[in-house]
């Protein structure tokens, strides 16, 4: 093993709509973690592997923090952040560069007495008209925290990314590479391609519908044609969100059905035809066993 080879766990942690799925994403160079403007599009632990000249970066993307709601799926994000942050050899601390709130307090308290292992990202520098607008953030968090390094970026743009992975890479621990050289994830396809289905209808739902809606894969399999055929369950929560998410005339869920097949089709690597149903089962995020069953990590 070369000195030089370094290789950990980063975890990526920050109140929600922070941009850490984005940041991830942008960091890895291809789209692991689905996006979405609403809180808690994250509900998994997800690994990104990040290989390097120097070794190997493995970020955790989490949930984020808090959202009032009660339940087994909320419990499940919760302990999935705080496994992640036990796992981690250093933390990303995500932030907006625009604002801090109490939710990002909230954040901080979970990473009391470990900052030195901390490093904080003000993400969205493109919402800035100045870099001296970042004043505010600073003065407040800065001064309060000795963070190992204090990165300003734009997860969107790529601004200052190479940067952050310097500061990554300079403070990882000594160790051989854990995954294969082409690796990305440790997420199957399934789970992949029922994210993204999940995302397309996230963007064309509201309010509670999106917290309710998860996405189970039955099959993906090429047939004669060379065509993938992929088949989907779409689980609902209550029986009066299943016109919304349908449609008038099934508008909604053909319009998720189009944008989720360009997707899957570019991370399949050919033409794709997508089947999906919509059903209810009631109480699934409250039940551990059904989300177990859903492909849930049950710790």
């Amino acid at each position: 093993m070369s000195a030089e080879s370094r290789c950990g766990y980063v975890a990526i942690v920050g109140r929600p709509n922070v941009g850490k799925s984005t940041l991830l994403n942008a960091l890895i160079g291809q789209k692991i973690s689905i996006v979405s403007d609403k809180p808690h599009t994250t509900r998994h632990r997800l690994l990104g592997v990040l290989n390097h000249p120097r070794g190997q970066a493995l970020f955790l993307d989490t949930p984020g923090l808090g959202t009032g709601r009660k339940g087994a799926l909320q419990k499940l994000m919760s302990r999935a952040i705080r496994q992640s942050l036990q796992d981690a050899d250093l933390v990303l601390l995500v932030v907006d560069a625009r604002r801090f709130t109490g939710e990002d307090s909230s954040v901080f308290e979970l990473i009391a007495g470990r900052e030195r292992d901390t490093i904080l990202v003000l993400n969205k520098l493109d919402t800035l008209k100045a870099k001296s607008d970042l004043l505010p953030v600073l003065q407040r968090v800065a001064g309060q925290h000795e963070f190992a390094a204090l990165v300003p970026v734009c997860a969107r743009t790529g601004d200052n990314l190479a940067g952050l992975v310097r500061e990554v890479m300079e403070r990882l621990p000594e160790g051989p590479r854990l995954y294969p050289d082409d690796a990305v994830t440790d997420r199957d396809l399934r789970f992949r391609i029922g994210e993204i289905v999940r995302e397309k209808l996230m963007s064309l739902l509201h309010e509670e519908v999106p917290y309710g809606l998860t996405v189970e894969i039955q099959s993906i399999a090429r047939n004669d044609d060379e065509q993938w055929q992929v088949s989907a369950l779409i689980w609902l929560e209550r029986e009066s969100h299943k016109a919304i998410v349908i449609g008038k005339g099934g508008a909604v869920l053909k319009a998720a059905g189009r944008a989720a097949r360009l997707d899957i089709a570019a991370l399949l690597g050919g033409r794709v035809h997508l089947e999906t149903w919509v059903k209810v089962r009631q109480h699934w995020s409250d039940n551990e066993q059904e989300l177990r069953r859903l492909g849930f990590d049950i710790v």
